[in-house]
């Protein structure tokens, strides 16, 4: 009898077919799991696209009331006058990192500029605990370079990839201009902070860095030019290998305890997370993405098909979904500005007279 229980029941399996080998329980096919199992039509591009739209239009109304602002004095009060935006000190960098250094050192939050110290601890704060997302939901450059290479790829009908042995020692300038700028600034002494944050360049940074643009030499037009096309036909070229501010943002995204994961068991390897991936990194073949240059932006998580693949993740177990990360972004970039306004360190208090007397001789003013 023993040995007969065995026999009916091969036998049986026979005479079933494949009714009974269907039957059997799933961990008995290691291909079962590679059967394709989509997923909920994912909305996390549309909330991100939301996101990266309403800061690129606030950027540019930020731009334009700046602009109104210098024309101002510039026509010796012959235009309308708008106060100073304090949001244009977003985009003073280095500025905003001699200035931390100054609150540091003296204890005291600067009287000139301080609205850009706290922009730069929201976006690296944004950084250090939700990975990269300041690149990948926030930036207005990167929102650019990002609509310029999906044009390139619906025009084109792809996008390119630089050889390895080209793009690995590309990645690293944005590193070693970095570098560059921290040690610049590192350096520096407390007297020479003040002597930078009081000289007339230093009192008009931000005009500077207006006129810049508005009086564009040739060498600096054609290097734009030349960015803008190849990012058309490169994905991200400039945040991928030049921004020295994305550097730093990934390297704070580093620390960060959100991560992809992919479950090998649950993938199907058709491989659509690698290849849209804004960073080119190989998604489909990890187990968990940790690089730097990953943005969370979710893209690779949208594409994917199979259900349970492909996760953001805080940890090892808890799952992240994009509402959270746009949240998380919402809840440090508006707290923290209003701790700020809060606080009385919000705007840039210099008498009309001064500016009256700087902005018309910006041009004359060179870096101290």
């Amino acid at each position: 009898m023993s040995h007969g229980i065995p026999l009916l029941r091969t036998g049986t399996l026979r005479l079933m077919g494949n009714a009974a080998t269907d039957a059997l329980p799933p961990t008995i096919h290691p291909e079962h799991d590679k059967v394709p199992k989509r997923r909920p039509p994912d909305r996390s591009q549309v909330l991100r696209w939301f996101f990266q739209t309403l800061f690129l239009l606030l950027n540019l109304y930020i731009g334009l009331e700046f602009f109104r602002f210098v024309l101002y004095y510039e026509s010796a009060g012959g235009s309308s006058w708008v106060s100073r935006p304090p949001g244009v000190e977003g985009w003073l960098p280095i500025a905003s990192l001699m200035n931390l250094k100054l609150w540091i050192l003296t204890g005291k939050v600067p009287a000139i500029h301080p609205a850009g110290v706290f922009l730069f601890i929201s976006f690296a704060t944004i950084s250090l605990l939700l990975r990269k997302s300041f690149c990948g939901w926030l930036c207005p450059v990167g929102t650019i370079s990002e609509w310029l290479w999906r044009m390139g790829r619906r025009l084109l009908g792809r996008n390119w990839a630089l050889p390895r042995w080209l793009d690995i020692p590309l990645r690293s300038v944005k590193y070693l201009l970095l570098a560059l700028f921290l040690y610049a600034v590192a350096s520096m002494s407390l007297e020479a902070l003040n002597e930078f944050a009081m000289s007339p360049y230093g009192l008009i940074a931000d005009v500077k860095m207006l006129n810049f643009f508005r009086y564009l030499s040739f060498t600096a037009a054609t290097v734009l030019i030349i960015l803008a096309i190849a990012s058309v036909a490169i994905r991200n070229f400039w945040c991928r290998y030049l921004c020295p501010y994305g550097a730093l943002m990934g390297l704070l995204g580093w620390f960060s305890p959100l991560h992809i994961r992919r479950n090998p068991q649950r993938c199907i390897d058709c491989g659509k997370c690698g290849r849209e991936c804004p960073a080119s990194l190989p998604v489909d073949k990890l187990r968990i993405v940790q690089s730097p240059e990953c943005m969370a932006c979710f893209q690779c998580v949208a594409v994917c098909p199979a259900r349970n693949a492909l996760w953001m993740s805080a940890g090892t177990c808890a799952r992240v979904p994009a509402w959270a990360i746009a949240l998380g972004i919402a809840v440090i970039f508006f707290g923290i500005m209003g701790l700020a306004r809060y606080t009385g360190h919000w705007r840039t208090n210099l008498p009309g007279e001064l500016y009256m007397y700087l902005i018309p001789r910006a041009q004359q003013f060179s870096h101290p």
